[in-house]
């Protein structure tokens, strides 16, 4: 049998993107701690609606830790304190009884709030269009054994194929900087044989798309590594970085 804690929460609260938020207190009581982080918002959003208050908004979709469409920042940590998990599949058993959180949305000028908790994270999608695909005509999809692919380059690109693209990594980031979703993304595509006709065009294209959307400069604090709840590397910045180096010296 699950145990109950009371909490106190500071949630941010902002009307649109062009209002003035605020941090709003919350009385958190009698919350079940099998519960995950996003169903005590909704017991939280439930008590609202029923005093005939504002529910807080945030974002939400599978609730798996798949999708990559919730995140808030908690206590100063993105996703929360716990290591490589989405705040979706985050428990209330990790908090204290009588503890304070502080709940805030994603901090960065290239995910602007929408309301409360809410971003506009469509900043990614456009980095992904700038270059985030393969137009090689392989008609029907190709049998699995029918390209060989060098078994340490597959498990390099199933690793960064893990990103979900969630933004936790811009969120940490003292330079807000989104160097970790795109090298996770360019890295993917490009060790594979089927992106290597393109991989000089997209690394050039996705980084600076990137710096068009006004993320920031990589300064190795490693932040995005420790925030990203899939563990991907920071090693693969570097490869970003060769990739961009060498397509650079070729005057594409």
């Amino acid at each position: 049998m699950s145990a109950a804690i009371n909490l106190t929460l500071k949630i941010w609260r902002q009307k649109n993107a062009r209002s003035q938020g605020r941090f709003e207190t919350y009385k958190a009581d009698g919350i079940d701690t099998a519960m995950s982080f996003l169903e005590m918002l909704d017991v939280i959003n439930d008590r609202l609606n029923k005093e005939g208050q504002e529910p807080i908004a945030f974002d939400h979709d599978c609730r798996e830790g798949i999708c990559g469409t919730c995140g808030a920042v908690v206590n100063g940590r993105p996703h929360g304190p716990l290591k490589g998990t989405t705040l979706c599949q985050l428990h209330m058993r990790h908090f204290k009884d009588g503890q304070t959180l502080v709940i805030e949305p994603w901090r960065a000028k290239g995910f602007p709030v929408l309301k409360d908790l809410a971003v506009d994270r469509s900043a990614f999608d456009r980095v992904m269009q700038s270059g985030g695909f393969v137009s090689v005509k392989t008609g029907q999809a190709p049998d699995a054994h029918a390209v060989v692919v060098a078994k340490d380059k597959a498990d390099i690109a199933m690793d960064t194929a893990e990103c979900i693209g969630c933004g936790a990594c811009v969120a940490a980031c003292p330079n807000a900087s989104a160097m970790l979703f795109v090298a996770a993304k360019v890295v993917h595509l490009n060790i594979l044989p089927q992106g290597e006709v393109e991989k000089d065009r997209r690394a050039l294209n996705m980084v600076k798309q990137m710096d068009a959307e006004g993320f920031g400069n990589c300064s190795n604090a490693y932040q995005c590594e420790a925030a990203c709840p899939k563990e991907i590397s920071v090693q693969h910045i570097a490869r970003l970085n060769k990739y961009h180096r060498q397509a650079s010296s070729k005057g594409e």
